[in-house]
């Protein structure tokens, strides 16, 4: 896209006491329009493509992600800068709020997103919910400099495929539920037994018939 403005540079990060040094081969400019692909590791032809101004933080990003796959934002999340295998290296976390000298994980919201950015297709493993363990795979994909200033950004450009649902199968409304058992009077004793009374006594009925033509049989042979 005819970016030529990748500088060598020590990136500075401010603490809470210190300015914390990134080294960096490569660095774009805080000015530029990065685009992400955020697949769904399960399945990747769920993604999502979002442009992120590279001075927004990775918090933004955080919550950019997590509107673009329709996930609440109740949880807490991390981003792993990553390589071609994707395997998970230093962490930046939603929970940390500021960065410390030799800390284990970063702060998501005092980290610009150009901050960790040195190759032209830079990875990240992004997982969000330490219970349900929602993974995605991130690759920066493009860089510009055309900033759109109608847009509200993080900006998702492009989706392709249905999102997975965070809390089970999308489509199912549980309140609409709970006003049908509410309305019919349905326990929970009926709900777990279904129709299986019906059956039941759909059987007996069945038998008090072929016991009947017996006994009709039985009275014609004695005639």
């Amino acid at each position: 896209m005819g970016i030529n403005f990748i500088i060598p540079t020590l990136l500075m990060i401010k603490t809470n006491c210190k300015l914390l040094f990134l080294p960096c081969n490569c660095v774009y400019k805080s000015m530029a329009l990065l685009r992400f692909r955020v697949y769904w590791e399960d399945d990747d032809q769920i993604y999502r493509d979002i442009e992120i101004k590279g001075s927004q933080t990775f918090l933004d990003f955080h919550q950019g992600i997590l509107k673009a796959f329709e996930f609440d934002g109740k949880h807490e999340a991390s981003f792993y800068e990553s390589n071609d295998r994707w395997q998970r290296n230093r962490e930046l976390s939603s929970e940390v709020l500021i960065n410390k000298k030799d800390a284990p994980a970063l702060s998501m919201l005092k980290t610009p997103v150009s901050a960790l950015v040195s190759l032209p297709d830079q990875k990240f493993v992004y997982v969000y919910d330490r219970v349900k363990h929602w993974t995605f795979m991130v690759e920066l994909i493009a860089v510009s400099k055309d900033i759109d200033p109608k847009r509200t950004y993080p900006f998702v450009v492009r989706k392709e495929g249905v999102a997975p649902g965070q809390y089970g199968i999308k489509g199912v409304n549980i309140d609409k539920l709970l006003e049908v058992e509410e309305k019919y009077d349905l326990g929970a004793d009926e709900m777990a037994e279904g129709f299986g009374n019906e059956g039941e006594e759909s059987n007996g009925s069945d038998d008090l018939t072929d016991s009947g033509h017996e006994e009709d049989m039985g009275g014609s042979l004695d005639e």
